[in-house]
């Protein structure tokens, strides 16, 4: 049985930092592209970040470039989101997803789904 499970959310001050990880379990994350995508209150699901299964190539939402660094430990089979400078904006629940195809700025392209961990960040 595959699961994600987030983690290192919480509530942080505006400038602050905060680093998320996601571990993986019941697949082999070298497989596969992963991603963070994150929902606010009342809006849709939007794309964040995501890396190749190598770690060679990473995407990012326009919102965070520059701000947030998607890795991965593929012997850990984790996958992290350093998030720096953090805006009020940035407040969410954030999903981590396993992708086995190649497509990575879609949900749809996503296998896999983490249950979330929340994110606020105040002014």
């Amino acid at each position: 049985q595959v699961q994600l499970v987030e983690s290192g959310g919480g509530l942080v001050q505006a400038g602050g930092s905060l680093r998320l990880s996601c571990a993986a379990s019941g697949l082999t994350l070298s497989n596969y592209a992963m991603g963070w995508f994150r929902q606010a209150q009342g809006k849709e699901r939007e794309f964040v970040a995501a890396i190749r299964w190598s770690g060679r190539n990473t995407y990012y939402a326009d919102s965070v470039k520059s701000r947030f660094t998607i890795s991965r430990d593929n012997a850990e089979n984790t996958v992290y989101l350093q998030m720096n400078s953090l805006k009020p904006e940035d407040t969410a629940v954030y999903y981590c997803a396993a992708n086995w195809g190649v497509g990575v700025t879609t949900e749809v392209a996503y296998d896999y789904w983490g249950q979330g961990t929340q994110v606020t960040v105040s002014s």
